[in-house]
């Protein structure tokens, strides 16, 4: 018989730790998002994270990344991540099944994507990235240069951390 399913793997302490932390995760997520929302908000948070890294490697490579403006990115983010829960709250206080919410998600999914592609460009890893995406984000590549520039300028720049 497999290991994985003999009883004496099954009921430990740490698999009931692990099964408790998932359901009330699982629980909290189908609450805050909704029962059919997951997919999105796992897009969403994909492409944070990618927004994140791309946007991590280019501070460090302009020399204005800070850990001041790191904890603004998780405040960010956080706020990022309950736009959604409250757009769903929204959809059932309205009855509009899910137009709240995807207008919100699908907003903020295309915002972070424009971010990741300028923020990738900045990093040097522009040689991957498709023209066309990068003329779509020429506006944001500039803002996010300027906004760089001003941080290198008030003396934000290389907490070595």
């Amino acid at each position: 018989m497999l290991k994985a399913l003999n009883l004496d793997n099954i009921f430990k302490f740490e698999t009931g730790v692990a099964a408790l932390i998932g359901g009330g995760l699982g629980g909290l997520i189908e609450v805050l998002y909704g029962p059919n929302h997951l997919l999105m908000i796992l897009i969403l948070a994909g492409a944070i994270g990618f927004d994140w890294l791309s946007g991590t490697r280019a501070a460090k490579k302009d020399g204005t990344y800070s850990s001041e403006y790191g904890i603004d990115g998780v405040i960010r983010t956080i706020v990022m991540l309950f736009l959604p829960a409250f757009a769903n709250l929204l959809d059932k206080a309205f009855q509009t099944p899910g137009v709240i919410f995807y207008g919100i998600t699908l907003a903020l999914i295309y915002h972070t994507w424009q971010s990741f592609a300028a923020n990738s460009i900045r990093a040097g890893w522009g040689k991957w990235i498709p023209e066309f995406i990068f003329k779509s984000v020429e506006s944001e590549l500039q803002a996010k240069m300027n906004r760089a520039m001003q941080r290198h300028q008030s003396g934000e720049k290389g907490e070595s951390k």
